[in-house]
């Protein structure tokens, strides 16, 4: 199995392992399958191009409408820079300040594997994955284990003594889940468990793309990750033999565990040629089940086609298997959980929490690049600021401003606006981006009103500082914009450009101290239960005809309050 561990610009570590069928995506954007926190890094820096033989190949840049688009920032690995370079176990990646350690194992590579689609064996034995650990713990007929011969005290106890290195074998594993995020060391320790307590001959880690589902198991695919065999006489067989895409895809679909015995297992069969050159085995496959849904399946064979499973082998992989999920749940809850930190970081910083949520439970339906929609754009500035900052001390003014912006903030963010951008001592916040409702205009007059009235409060506090009072002025305007990501791979960063920003930003440079302005089309889009008093058409840049305005009369509100 082939993983990278990353560790990003600001030290954060996480595990993620590479598909033999999917590219993996690398960069600060958070549609990336690895998102780096690292300003050196492009939104989209690089990918790992899987390679049909197994390997995988670190390539600088993304390909764009069939040209590959290269970083600005470089790939190096080992400390030279390179374009294309396929990747070793051991190979270590750098992106800007961050650091991505390929390790793969030769003896991992299983993309020679391969499956066929004969029909299961004549002998099926059943067993549902939810009944998978009582049916181990359950004192079962003891006659399964040993000989015919045996008399029936041995046999119980031979049983009972097997069931207990059973249960041990469980027990040691679950406590190991816990130690860490490593899904080789997970399947090695599976792997040991059945070789030493059954005769499988191969035992192959099969993973799904995702978490299959009782919807979508008929075009579940899964993706042998790790094959292990008994022994090195084996290696180079059980390579060469095929996984029954039968079999997996009953176990995927009807979530259950199941036996196949080959014909020629049979003992009627014995001797039958033609039987042997088929290469029919008996053959176990157990799913990776938990209760969100199937994560894969453990695969294992005789490649003896004359030697075969028993029941009791059919409980112990099972068990195995379904402490093998747990693992592998976690681990893919622990990579997502880390991606979604380092996402969050990055979006909460101009989103409102409801809308990051929004983007992390379903990145799909947010065309983040540049779309046209219709939104309400604020601007706000302060007046008066110089005189403050030419007698105050610069640390007093950056707790000045940080203080303004942290309050102003959150009242954006609490009325659904989401921050564009800090500019000098004013800001730019966007009502209906990304996603638009009926109620932006009236959100962002809401807005612009809960801003003036904590300035009433903020200058309270600065008086009792000893400084001067200020005032916020505040414009608004409703129109068609062009939104998202937009710069270049060296910076970028969300915002709306168009003739509604322009409009906005002159309305507020005409707004005194405590004052919000606003333009007729916001007037009309808005609900808003403040009185608006109309105001001298002002003449804005590349429009013909002047812009008729209102003022939102808030301050007569707070008066009668």
């Amino acid at each position: 199995m082939a993983v990278l561990k990353v560790t990003d610009a600001s030290g954060r570590q996480a595990q993620h392992q590479l598909n033999a069928r999917v590219n993996c995506m690398i960069g600060r954007a958070p549609d990336n399958q690895i998102v780096l926190d690292d300003p050196r890094a492009s939104r989209h820096h690089a990918h790992i191009k899987a390679n049909e033989d197994g390997s995988f190949t670190v390539v600088d840049g993304v390909i764009v409408n069939g040209q590959i688009k290269r970083s600005a920032n470089k790939v190096f690995v080992n400390g030279e820079q390179k374009f294309d370079h396929p990747l070793k176990d051991g190979d270590r990646v750098t992106i800007g300040a961050s650091t991505l350690r390929f390790e793969q194992p030769k003896e991992e590579r299983t993309a020679d594997l391969s499956y066929d689609d004969k029909p299961l064996g004549h002998t099926q034995l059943l067993m549902s994955a939810k009944d998978v650990l009582t049916t181990v713990l359950r004192q079962s007929d003891p006659g399964i284990s040993g000989g015919a011969s045996a008399p029936r005290g041995d046999r119980v106890l031979e049983s009972l003594q097997r069931k207990a290195n059973i249960l041990s074998e469980i027990y040691e594993m679950s406590k190991a889940l816990g130690a860490g995020f490593d899904l080789d060391r997970i399947f090695k320790m599976a792997t040991d468990i059945i070789f030493r307590s059954t005769p499988a001959d191969r035992v192959v880690a099969l993973l799904s793309d995702g978490i299959v589902t009782e919807q979508n198991a008929d075009n579940a695919k899964l993706f042998p990750i790790a094959t292990r065999a008994r022994d090195e006489k084996l290696e180079a067989h059980a390579r060469k033999m095929t996984i029954g895409r039968t079999i997996t895809r009953k176990v995927m679909k009807d979530r259950v565990a199941l036996l196949s015995q080959d014909a020629a297992a049979d003992e009627q069969f014995a001797g039958v040629d033609s039987i042997v050159s088929q290469g029919v085995r008996s053959t176990i496959c157990a799913p990776l089940f938990t209760e969100s849904g199937v994560h894969g399946a453990l695969y294992a064979d005789r490649l003896d086609p004359f030697s075969a499973f028993k029941p009791d082998d059919l409980e112990l992989i099972s068990a195995v298997a379904a402490q093998t999920a747990i693992a592998v749940e976690n681990v893919r809850a622990h990579e997502r959980l880390a991606k979604e930190e380092v996402a969050r970081a990055n979006y909460s910083r101009f989103l409102p929490e409801y809308v990051v949520k929004q983007m992390l439970e379903n990145p799909n339906s947010f065309k983040l690049g540049g779309v046209t929609q219709t939104i309400t754009v604020l601007f706000a500035d302060i007046r008066g600021f110089t005189r403050i900052s030419e007698h105050a001390p610069p640390e007093k003014i950056v707790q000045l401003l940080n203080r303004y912006f942290s309050a102003m903030t959150d009242i954006i963010f609490a009325h659904g606006g989401t921050l564009d951008k800090y500019l000098g001592d004013g800001l730019m916040a966007l009502f209906g981006a990304p996603t638009v409702t009926p109620k932006d205009a009236t959100n962002a007059i809401s807005a612009a009103v809960a801003m003036q009235r904590r300035m009433l409060s903020i200058n309270d506090e600065l008086r009792a500082e000893g400084f001067p009072e200020i005032g916020i002025g505040i414009g608004l305007h409703t129109g068609e914009v062009i939104v998202g990501y937009i710069g270049s791979e060296r910076r970028s960063e969300y915002t709306a450009i168009g003739d509604a920003v322009n409009t906005s930003s002159r309305l507020e440079s005409n707004a005194k101290a405590g004052e919000i302005l606003v333009s007729e089309v916001t007037a009309q889009a808005a609900r808003s239960r403040y009185q608006l008093a109309p105001r001298e058409p002002i003449t804005v840049k590349n429009r013909e005809q002047p812009v008729p305005l209102f003022e939102v009369e808030w301050q007569h509100q707070v008066s009668n309050a």
